[in-house]
Protein backbone atom coordinates (compact mmCIF):
# COMPACT_ATOMS: atom_id res chain seq x y z
CA UNK A 1 0.00 0.00 0.00
CA UNK A 2 1.16 3.38 -0.78
CA UNK A 3 1.15 6.27 0.43
CA UNK A 4 -0.72 7.70 -2.67
CA UNK A 5 -3.48 5.48 -2.11
CA UNK A 6 -5.77 6.06 1.61
CA UNK A 7 -7.82 2.72 1.49
CA UNK A 8 -7.35 1.01 4.85
CA UNK A 9 -6.49 -2.81 4.39
CA UNK A 10 -6.68 -4.88 7.20
CA UNK A 11 -5.29 -8.19 7.75
CA UNK A 12 -3.61 -10.66 9.97
CA UNK A 13 -0.19 -11.42 10.27
CA UNK A 14 0.76 -14.41 12.68
CA UNK A 15 -2.81 -14.44 14.31
CA UNK A 16 -3.00 -10.83 14.99
CA UNK A 17 -4.96 -8.30 13.39
CA UNK A 18 -2.90 -5.34 11.42
CA UNK A 19 -3.26 -2.49 9.56
CA UNK A 20 -1.16 -3.53 6.65
CA UNK A 21 1.42 -0.53 5.88
CA UNK A 22 3.39 -2.05 2.85
CA UNK A 23 2.91 -5.57 0.73
CA UNK A 24 5.94 -6.69 -1.03
CA UNK A 25 8.46 -5.16 1.03
CA UNK A 26 12.28 -5.51 0.51
CA UNK A 27 14.38 -6.86 3.66
CA UNK A 28 16.15 -3.33 3.39
CA UNK A 29 12.46 -1.66 2.85
CA UNK A 30 11.35 -3.72 6.48
CA UNK A 31 14.09 -3.13 8.36
CA UNK A 32 13.78 0.94 7.66
CA UNK A 33 9.74 0.74 8.02
CA UNK A 34 10.36 -1.40 11.54
CA UNK A 35 12.82 1.01 12.26
CA UNK A 36 10.54 4.19 11.80
CA UNK A 37 7.57 2.60 12.97
CA UNK A 38 9.00 1.30 16.42
CA UNK A 39 10.32 4.85 17.31
CA UNK A 40 6.75 6.31 17.03
CA UNK A 41 5.73 3.73 19.28
CA UNK A 42 4.22 1.35 16.97
CA UNK A 43 3.73 -2.25 17.36
CA UNK A 44 5.34 -4.15 13.99
CA UNK A 45 4.72 -7.50 12.73
CA UNK A 46 6.04 -8.60 9.43
CA UNK A 47 4.93 -11.90 7.21
CA UNK A 48 7.73 -13.30 4.08
CA UNK A 49 5.30 -13.64 1.10
CA UNK A 50 5.92 -17.04 -0.19
CA UNK A 51 7.78 -16.40 -3.70
CA UNK A 52 6.47 -16.97 -6.91
CA UNK A 53 9.61 -19.13 -7.99
CA UNK A 54 12.41 -20.27 -6.04
CA UNK A 55 15.49 -18.07 -7.76
CA UNK A 56 12.74 -14.72 -6.79
CA UNK A 57 14.09 -12.55 -3.66
CA UNK A 58 12.08 -13.01 -0.71
CA UNK A 59 9.47 -10.18 -0.28
CA UNK A 60 7.49 -9.18 3.05
CA UNK A 61 4.15 -7.80 4.47
CA UNK A 62 4.36 -5.02 6.90
CA UNK A 63 1.84 -4.27 9.30
CA UNK A 64 0.91 -2.49 12.72
CA UNK A 65 -1.04 -3.74 15.31
CA UNK A 66 -3.35 -0.52 15.94
CA UNK A 67 -5.80 -1.02 13.66
CA UNK A 68 -7.03 2.79 12.91
CA UNK A 69 -3.33 3.86 12.14
CA UNK A 70 -3.06 4.83 8.49
CA UNK A 71 0.33 5.35 7.04
CA UNK A 72 -1.06 7.97 4.57
CA UNK A 73 -2.79 9.95 7.05
CA UNK A 74 -0.19 9.87 9.29
CA UNK A 75 2.49 11.17 7.12
CA UNK A 76 0.43 14.28 5.96
CA UNK A 77 -1.00 15.12 9.24
CA UNK A 78 2.82 15.08 10.54
CA UNK A 79 2.08 12.67 13.45
CA UNK A 80 5.10 10.51 12.30
CA UNK A 81 8.61 11.65 13.63
CA UNK A 82 11.80 10.88 12.56
CA UNK A 83 14.43 9.83 15.16
CA UNK A 84 16.69 13.11 14.24
CA UNK A 85 13.49 14.60 15.52
CA UNK A 86 11.75 15.85 12.31
CA UNK A 87 8.19 15.10 10.99
CA UNK A 88 8.22 11.74 8.19
CA UNK A 89 7.63 13.38 4.75
CA UNK A 90 6.80 11.41 1.90
CA UNK A 91 9.72 11.98 0.52
CA UNK A 92 11.11 10.41 3.66
CA UNK A 93 8.63 7.97 4.29
CA UNK A 94 9.83 7.01 0.25
CA UNK A 95 13.37 6.86 1.00
CA UNK A 96 13.94 9.40 -1.34
CA UNK A 97 15.85 11.69 0.99
CA UNK A 98 17.12 12.29 4.65
CA UNK A 99 16.81 15.72 5.34
CA UNK A 100 13.63 16.63 3.36
CA UNK A 101 12.41 20.39 3.01
CA UNK A 102 8.95 19.64 4.85
CA UNK A 103 7.61 22.00 1.88
CA UNK A 104 6.82 19.54 -0.21
CA UNK A 105 3.59 21.07 -1.52
CA UNK A 106 5.50 24.18 -2.96
CA UNK A 107 6.77 24.26 -6.67
CA UNK A 108 9.42 26.29 -7.89
CA UNK A 109 8.15 29.59 -9.64
CA UNK A 110 9.35 30.29 -12.85
CA UNK A 111 11.71 33.61 -12.74
CA UNK A 112 9.51 36.71 -14.06
CA UNK A 113 10.78 38.31 -17.25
Amino acid sequence: MGINNAKHIIAEIDGTRCTIVETGASPERVAFLKQLLEFNNYEVREQQVTPQTPESEPSFTVGVTDVVFNPAFAIYDFSLKTPEGGFVTPGYWLQECIECNPSYWLRRQKPRK
